[in-house]
């Protein structure tokens, strides 16, 4: 695929439904979304933030945070999922995901706002995260989450994913999907016209 220099990643940006109806927007993270990120992290309940990072932490390091704010580098690629409250962006959700070329694997962790959970936000950014990969030109999608994370379990059960030991960890099970996605059979508009262009966001931070 060519890589597409973003010059606006505001143009990469759908907007998904949550269970009520209510708009949930995905875009990509921008640098000016550091602090609102970190606050959304912060704000996660204790159980909730092990399960997204497989490990105890109180906030992203300043690191890794650098790392979800400068999209496409290491070919990784963050995303948020926000909502309209009280007339602010709020983030109820994210995404991370890196897509490998040499073996057209598509690895991702997600989370979701404990106070939105059940509202069937997950389900649609995991939808939309598959809609990326597609476009990306993926074969396979997978993720590694703790056996006791029930929720992500459950999610990736309902939405067709297989389960496997993940390698090398006994605490963690890996979920894993196989597509093969025709551009025009990708359910996404937006990531639809973008594979019918042979093109793929690589070079979205350059």
């Amino acid at each position: 695929m060519t890589a597409l220099r973003f010059d606006d990643l505001r143009q990469h940006t759908d907007v998904l439904r949550a269970r009520s109806g209510a708009a949930v927007t995905v875009r990509f993270v921008e640098p000016r979304d550091a602090e609102a990120l970190q606050s959304y992290f912060r704000g996660l309940t204790t159980r909730s933030r092990y399960n997204r990072f497989l490990g105890a932490m109180s906030e992203l390091p300043a690191t890794l945070l650098d790392h979800f704010i400068h999209v496409g580098e290491a070919d990784r690629f963050s995303v948020i999922a926000t909502m309209k409250i009280d007339g602010f962006e709020t983030i109820v959700g994210e995404a991370r995901y890196a897509f490998n070329t040499e073996t057209s694997s598509f690895e991702f962790g997600l989370s979701i706002d404990d106070r939105w959970q059940g509202q069937g936000i997950g389900k649609a950014l995991l939808s939309n995260l598959e809609c990326r990969a597609a476009a990306l030109g993926a074969e396979r999608l997978f993720g590694d989450t703790l056996r006791s994370n029930d929720s992500m379990i459950s999610l990736a059960r309902k939405s067709g994913y297989a389960f496997m030991q993940s390698p090398g960890d006994w605490k963690l099970v890996r979920f894993e999907k196989h597509i093969d996605p025709a551009p025009q059979d990708i359910p996404c508009a937006s990531w639809r016209l973008a594979a019918s262009r042979h093109v793929s966001p690589a070079a979205v931070a350059g």
